[in-house]
């Protein structure tokens, strides 16, 4: 039995009184720390869902976030599963990847801008007018020519790099939002009722591992 005279009530007592007070138990003639006063919270990577914005400022213009709707909505449109890319954000989203003050996120804000300048320009040049003022199948014609770097031309190569960039960037947008998630067969948080009914016979083929599993 230990001898001491302060029960295990009073120790819990003197506890929540130092808590209150700010206070810690401290070795005898050695000073209490002070109390924290910095806000420790870190705004880049410490997210706050009460307050969805972001805290650097994003940097594409309007006709910029224009252009970017109308391309983002001929890389994925709206489907039976799945919204078209716009109608879910995914050029706000792109907007906000382009300001992040990262190194990397600074060479594709250069990439996009850049690509959608030389986007409207090579419009100019084909029909007189800018991208977001042809008709979808001109737009999607543009695309084409753009869309596979086998294929492209030595005078088409800032457009397919560009084109590169923003659809793998609209991918990730756009497959990250909880919408677009049944047109990839993911179900997740679901319960399952009865037994766990293991992989899919076709998952396991595709993925070379029959036998293994």
């Amino acid at each position: 039995m230990n001898d001491s005279t302060v029960s295990r009530r009073d120790l819990f007592r003197l506890i929540a009184a130092a808590s209150a007070t700010g206070a810690l138990v401290t070795t005898p003639g050695i000073a209490a720390p002070p109390p924290l006063t910095r806000n420790f919270r870190n705004v880049l990577s410490d997210p706050d869902f009460a307050d969805p914005a972001g805290p650097w400022e994003k940097p594409l213009v309007e006709a910029e976030l224009a252009t970017l709707a109308v391309l983002v909505d001929l890389i994925l449109p709206a489907d039976e599963h799945s919204p078209a890319a716009s109608a879910i954000g995914v050029h706000d989203f792109l907007n906000e990847w382009a300001g992040a003050p990262y190194p990397e996120n600074r060479d594709d804000c250069e990439i996009l801008r850049g690509g959608l300048a030389w986007l409207n320009t090579h419009a100019f040049q084909l029909h007189g007018k800018g991208f977001t003022a042809l008709d979808a199948a001109r737009q999607t014609a543009i695309l084409d020519r753009i869309c596979d770097p086998a294929k492209s031309t030595p005078e088409l190569a800032p457009g397919t790099r560009f084109f590169a960039k923003l659809r793998m960037l609209a991918l990730g947008g756009y497959y990250s939002h909880s919408s677009t998630w049944k047109s990839l067969g993911y179900v997740g948080n679901t319960p399952i009722a009865g037994p766990y009914p293991g992989v899919p016979d076709e998952v396991i083929r595709i993925l070379g591992l029959e036998g293994e599993i």
